[in-house]
């Protein structure tokens, strides 16, 4: 059901902000918990370039468009669950409450707030990543490793997590290789515990990907030399699509090697801010659809309708 509401003296119970896995995930708790609830979806699942969902229980390979379908398809049954298309541009307290403005300048006021936008994956800046990106390049083989076992796989990484990146991509594949793109941070040690696993170290510059389409066939190397590659892992970085949790005081995580800005928050989502949750990739924790929903169902249940049912109001 789709709403526009602009009626600054309703107030929901939560406002969800994001309708991804987590945020419909919570949505639904939040639903079948008889809690008035607003989702506000801006549509930019980061996962919506896979062809499918690896690994998700039930949903194996589903493609996540057809996820999210079905996830506000169940919604519809819970009468106290409104769903709006729309970005979320602006928040702030007033009182108790939060106050969130729209891009199109609607005000819709909440008693909680749980964050779901997700985050924005920033990857090497390489010729030829951008167009097979959850595809056959990838930063996660739990989600894309079968669809790409036994082919000869690559790692484009400098660091020192290059290692543990080889050594886990041999449950894929035989033939690994890390591309470091020139002068990498591994040491002899490092590089003998690859060469023992059979896991070969190529430093050369990387120019490009080649293959048709989306597809992985060659890494090219500056030298105008190719090596066979059917997929390639990379690292990438999460970084907040939003500042809505900035804006409203909530304390941001150091960086680490998986997000840049994530927001703190306790076991049960709940954030340095009382009555802010925050839940899905926004938080510290390994990106998955996966994760994301029991996530979004954890923060929603334990934090977000514990804490509405245990305050007490004049």
């Amino acid at each position: 059901m789709f709403v526009s509401i602009e009626d600054m003296d309703e107030i929901w119970d939560c406002i969800v902000v994001g309708g991804g896995a987590a945020g419909l995930s919570a949505a639904l708790v939040l639903g079948r918990a008889r809690r008035r609830t607003l989702v506000v979806d801006a549509g930019r699942p980061s996962n919506l370039v896979a062809p499918g969902i690896g690994g998700l229980l039930g949903h194996d390979g589903r493609p996540p468009a057809e996820l999210y379908a079905a996830g506000r398809a169940e919604l519809e049954a819970y009468p106290s669950v409104e769903v709006v298309d729309g970005e979320v541009v602006s928040a702030h307290r007033r009182d108790d409450d939060f106050v969130l403005v729209l891009a199109d300048g609607a005000s819709h006021v909440a008693r909680r707030v749980l964050l779901a936008g997700g985050m924005d994956y920033r990857y090497p800046d390489v010729d030829g990543i951008a167009e097979r990106w959850g595809r056959s390049v990838f930063h996660c083989p739990f989600c894309h490793g079968w669809e790409h076992r036994d082919r000869p796989l690559g790692v484009l990484d400098g660091s020192a997590d290059a290692v543990h990146r080889g050594l886990l991509l041999r449950a894929w594949s035989d033939h690994v290789t890390v591309y470091t793109d020139g002068p990498s941070a591994l040491g002899d040690d490092e590089c003998e515990q690859l060469s023992r696993a059979r896991v070969e170290i190529d430093d050369r510059r990387v120019a490009g990907l080649r293959g048709p389409g989306s597809t992985l066939d060659a890494v090219v190397l500056a030298d105008g030399t190719e090596r066979a590659c059917g997929g390639l892992l990379v690292p990438a970085v999460l970084h907040q699509r939003s500042s809505l949790a900035t804006q409203l005081g909530a304390e941001i995580a150091p960086p680490s090697p998986i997000a840049a800005d994530a927001i703190v928050v306790d076991p049960f989502g709940q954030t340095t801010v009382p009555g802010l949750f925050a839940a899905g990739d926004t938080v510290p924790s390994m990106p998955s659809v996966a994760n994301a929903i029991a996530s979004g169902s954890t923060t929603a249940a334990g934090g977000v309708v514990r804490s509405l049912m245990t305050e007490v109001r004049p």
